[in-house]
């Protein structure tokens, strides 16, 4: 079933009909956004409304029960398969490899909430007054369930899945070998195209989500350092500039580029936090973490599943719905990313290091950050941060580093921080959409992975120029529209995955025969 292709030939790697079908909708996004902004946004206006009124709550149903099904898989029997041959060892170092999907799978979004999303919460809970001590606490509590279980369980399920069939089976490393157990070689026919093809629809746009969110909150820093003015223009220009870096770091390749920016991602952001740890009210954060932590466990189930049905409230639908969209927008870009850096590790240790460990340093670093604004706001003569927040929510970290010690400083560091998870996204994202486009293939021409590398930014300008004003409602509206596709091939994942193993546990090592 192999084929083998020119290395050193251009496009030698590229599935035709994947690559022609996904260029060509590029390409109708693109035009469509630029020639015809008002009727695009329009349109996307009308994709949000519909899949949050309708299909909401099918996000809530899916992701949740993926959190239940890692919590099994990880205390099953199956835990201990190795995701590759008996003789594979892991190519990266546990740091090197926390560092790459931990970059991947966060980064820019990270930075950009978090200080803005506690605030927001404090201001306008889903229930209750506002700007309360009861609100500053359930402020996190949310802020933590955001970006916790939850979010890691996506990409879990489908990057632990991509990571067996391709290194336990050795098939192609794409979302299509998940669907080999249902429908055997016809993963290399139409079917095996359409899947390949929804998946890189939802990483561009979902990527394309981060990249703009990034490229507001880079001109918001350089805005206050050096007095950079703030539009939509400036921002497509700071997305051409860091596309471009981020293009020359991807044709490194992993072991050099990625590997050693992620790793300095890393180093920058504990040591960012350490800061903000050490110069803000250091016993408040830690006594605040472990409160939250609780409050967290106490409510995961009710919060997992509230649809707010009775009141009608749309802050589920502005915040928990978005959330739970963009990360499965994110699953083939984070997934096959964390798949491809992940031969030779068991499934267990797969689990626990891309569920547990990246859960318990987000809950972390949105105690240190959030907490530290919640503080003033609650115990400062002067608080500033909240009215700021509701004026631009890019402005949020800014305002806080602009309350502590050194604070130029900090923003120099924060927007480095930035700067550096928007090249590691960009990268990252690009190795997944060349993998997708390649059928699976390791190595591919530079000059394909720089295609796809400036075509990211392509499409993360365009939704800003389609925003305009608004360019944070179309960004969250992208993330949406691209994560329903996505959502059709994670709900068979799990279903798929299991009965590979319940084969593989039968007959260990021998490829069976699924279908």
């Amino acid at each position: 079933m192999k084929k083998h292709y020119r290395a050193n030939a251009f496009f030698s790697t590229v599935n035709p009909t994947v690559f022609v079908v996904a260029a060509a909708m590029v390409l109708g996004f693109v035009g469509f956004g630029v020639l015809l902004p008002e009727r695009a946004a329009t349109t996307f206006d009308a994709l949000n409304t519909f899949i949050t009124e309708y299909l909401g709550w099918t996000y809530l149903v899916a992701v949740t029960f993926f959190v239940g099904f890692l919590f099994w898989l990880a205390l099953s029997r199956y835990g201990s398969i190795k995701l590759g041959q008996p003789e594979d060892t892991p190519q990266f170092s546990f740091l090197a490899w926390f560092a790459m999907l931990f970059s991947a799978g966060m980064g820019i979004g990270l930075v950009f909430w978090s200080v803005a999303e506690p605030i927001l919460h404090y201001q306008n809970p889903p229930t209750g007054p506002g700007e309360t001590a009861e609100a500053a606490r359930n402020a996190m509590v949310y802020t933590f369930f955001h970006w916790g279980l939850h979010a890691w369980a996506v990409y879990v399920v489908l990057g632990l899945s991509v990571a067996y069939f391709s290194f336990r089976h050795r098939l192609p490393l794409t979302i299509r070998s998940i669907f080999y157990p249902l429908i055997g070689d016809r993963i290399y026919g139409p079917i095996g195209h359409l899947i390949d093809i929804l998946a890189i629809f939802g990483t561009l746009f979902g990527l394309a989500t981060s990249l703009g969110f990034g490229a507001m909150q880079i001109n918001t820093g350089l805005n206050l350092l050096v007095g950079m003015p703030i539009s939509h223009w400036w921002q497509v220009g700071i997305i051409s500039f860091i596309t471009t870096i981020a293009v020359f770091s991807v044709i490194s390749g992993l072991d050099r580029g990625l590997k050693w920016l992620s790793l300095f991602n890393l180093g920058l952001a504990l040591s960012f936090m350490t800061f903000v740890l050490l110069v803000g009210p250091t016993l408040f954060i830690i006594r605040f973490l472990l409160e939250s932590i609780g409050g967290y466990f106490q409510q995961l189930i009710q919060m997992s599943l509230q649809t707010n049905a009775i009141t009608g409230s749309a802050w589920q639908k502005d915040w928990t719905m978005f959330y739970w969209a963009w990360w499965i927008a994110w699953s083939p870009f984070v997934g096959i990313f964390i798949a491809r850096i992940s031969r030779g590790r068991t499934i267990r240790e797969f689990i626990v290091g891309v569920l547990g460990l990246p859960t318990l340093f987000v809950f972390v670093w949105m105690s240190v950050f959030g907490g530290t604004a919640l503080h003033i706001e609650l115990f400062s003569d002067n608080p500033e941060i909240a009215s700021a927040v509701a004026t631009d929510t890019t402005i949020a970290l800014y305002a806080l580093l602009d309350a502590l010690p050194l604070s130029t400083f900090a923003s120099i560091t924060a927007t480095l921080l930035i700067v550096t998870y928007f090249i590691t996204s960009s990268d990252s994202g690009t190795y997944v959409i060349d993998s997708l486009i390649s059928r699976g293939a390791k190595h591919s021409p530079k000059r394909q992975r720089v295609i796809w590398g400036l075509t990211e930014g392509t499409v993360a300008a365009t939704l800003l120029i389609v925003g305009g004003e608004q360019a944070l409602d179309s960004l969250q509206t992208g993330a949406l529209t691209a994560g329903f596709p996505v959502a059709i091939i994670l709900s068979v994942c799990c279903f798929s995955l299991v009965k590979a193993l319940r084969n593989e546990y039968k007959v260990p090592g021998v490829h069976p025969d699924w279908a």
